[in-house]
């Protein structure tokens, strides 16, 4: 039996599962992986930490494989956008991989919106002006770190690294490319005025490549390790928002895809660019004429982690006598709140924020507490202030794409009865949660078929997405969540002028970091 593997590199973990060539999955892995903040702002990785862990989960799936005598045929690329690492002309890293959630740039992606080079760089790249994108850390590393600088031969992203790693080519498909900020939307090409703005050759950048482009062998190390044959294709791939949104089938203008995991999202696909006047969404071209337009958010799970944490210390325990996890526990306590949280608001901006806010400096905060409010109001606050904050970023979305016409949720948020009642209820619209949970590794895993000629195009992978389930709206709700959202949006606005002062006293005082 022949064998695909559909690898995910995520922010806090590398996941891998194993697909037949109908696409029933045989074995799943998961490795994790340190996320260094250890100052302000700072959100880096590893990327040999990331490479073993990519090892690791391969090894993993391929043993499993190997029960059936089956023969792994092609390895498929999900990864984390915006990453980047700099490279020495022997391909050594120079820094570690500065992630998304990296808020050094801020200063510089600031002065790019109020002297309006990025609303030039948003024109030409479609990437949002916010110091997640590459082209904004470059600028920070060119004026902080020019020792780095010098040394470069390569900027690469770290799925760029990891391929390279296992193959010895150093190639980029059009996905990950868009995602720097370094690529002309329309031309499809790395944008030459762009690049002079940054100091950066398109030597020092990889070869361009279709998302479906095969690199034919890995390293015989590497394949050894593994145990897969050395010839193996090695499939590019595209970035985790790109293939998320095409593992739930929203393959059209009108759908939405939704996904809550440890960050969040709000996509659409779309037949031609499209800029927004306000600059809050991003527009990647991905493949075949199509563009992905979404705004990215910080503030999903990592949310919940925090509440978990911080504010129910004793809830494992509980948990553990009740043969339950304790984030279930959580939500049963939640529950026992009416929707509206009795008038508590919370806004979920515990690392900056990018959609729909786009400031790096936005904190978080609750409002309306009173004394009749107890930590389940506190707690189901947190859930409903998760999916306030997408709200406002498909209240941008629709803008420009239109009303949508369905929505298709995935994640581990809509995983509990009171995430999708919450979904529903706040979009008052019948939401559909797909049976493919690793939906990123799905549509990496159909790229492959795509490029081993077994497809001819995208429209076929909703036959592989499996059973879709349908939660309708309770309109009991809606009432008070007319109410609250309006005040969510303005009270976001007004605390905005305040951001910027509460982030520089934290940075002066990083007591946090010690």
């Amino acid at each position: 039996m022949d064998y695909i593997v559909g690898i995910d590199i995520g922010t806090t973990s590398t996941k891998a599962l194993l697909y037949d060539l109908n696409g029933k999955i045989y074995a799943k892995a998961n490795i994790g992986y340190h996320l260094y903040q250890d100052l302000p702002d700072m959100a880096e990785e590893d990327p040999d930490d990331i490479f073993n862990a990519t090892l690791s989960a391969i090894q993993e799936v391929v043993t499993k494989a190997k029960r059936t005598d089956g023969k792994v045929i092609a390895i498929s690329w999900s990864a984390q956008q915006h990453s980047l690492i700099a490279l020495d002309e022997n391909y050594k890293p120079l820094t570690r991989t500065i992630t998304w959630a990296d808020n050094r740039a801020e200063k510089y992606a600031r002065e790019y919106k109020e002297n309006g080079k990025g609303m030039f760089v948003y024109q030409h790249t479609g990437l949002p002006i916010h110091p997640m994108g590459p082209f904004y850390k470059l600028l920070w590393l060119q004026a902080e770190h020019p020792e780095i600088c010098e040394k470069t031969a390569y900027w690469v992203g770290i799925k760029e690294y990891i391929i390279w790693r296992y193959t010895n080519v150093l190639a980029e498909e059009t996905s990950m490319a868009a995602a720097t900020g370094l690529l002309n939307m329309r031309s499809v090409d790395w944008d030459d005025e762009v690049l002079k703005l940054v100091n950066v050759k398109r030597s020092q950048l990889p070869d361009l490549v279709e998302t479906t482009h095969a690199i034919v062998g890995i390293r015989s190390e590497y394949a050894k390790v593994v145990g897969i044959p050395d010839d193996v294709k090695v499939v590019m791939g595209a970035t985790d928002g790109a293939l998320s949104t095409i593992g739930v089938g929203a393959l059209e203008t009108g759908t939405l895809a939704i996904n809550i995991g440890t960050s969040a999202a709000v996509r659409s696909f779309v037949d031609k660019p499209i800029v927004d006047p306000k600059a809050r969404l991003y527009c990647y071209p991905i493949m075949n004429g199509k563009y992905l337009v979404g705004g990215p958010i910080n503030s999903g799970g990592i949310v919940f982690n925090w509440a978990h944490d911080a504010m129910f210390t004793g809830v494992q325990e509980t948990a553990k006598m009740l043969k339950s996890s304790s984030y279930n526990l959580l939500t049963e306590i939640a529950k026992t709140v009416p929707a509206g949280s009795a008038g508590l608001l919370f806004h979920p901006y515990l690392g900056g924020e990018r959609a729909p806010l786009w400031d790096a400096n936005a904190r978080g905060s609750f409002f309306g507490l009173n004394r009749n409010h107890t930590r389940a109001h506190m707690v189901r606050a947190v859930l409903e202030g998760i999916v306030f904050n997408l709200y406002m970023t498909t209240l941008a979305l629709t803008e420009v794409t239109g009303d949508p016409k369905d929505i298709l949720v995935a994640g581990g948020f809509v995983q509990s009865s009171l995430g999708r009642q919450i979904m529903a209820d706040v979009y008052e619209h019948e939401i559909t949660i797909p049976d493919s949970y690793e939906s990123g590794c799905l549509a990496a895993m159909y790229l492959a078929k795509m490029s081993l000629g077994l497809e001819s195009d995208l429209t076929n992978i909703v036959n592989y997405i499996g059973k879709e389930k349908k939660y309708e709206p309770n309109e009991e709700n809606f009432a008070a969540y007319r109410a609250l959202i309006p005040i969510f949006i303005r009270l976001s606005r007004e605390l905005a002028t305040e951001y910027q002062s509460i982030a520089d006293f934290q940075r002066h005082f990083p007591t946090l970091y010690k």
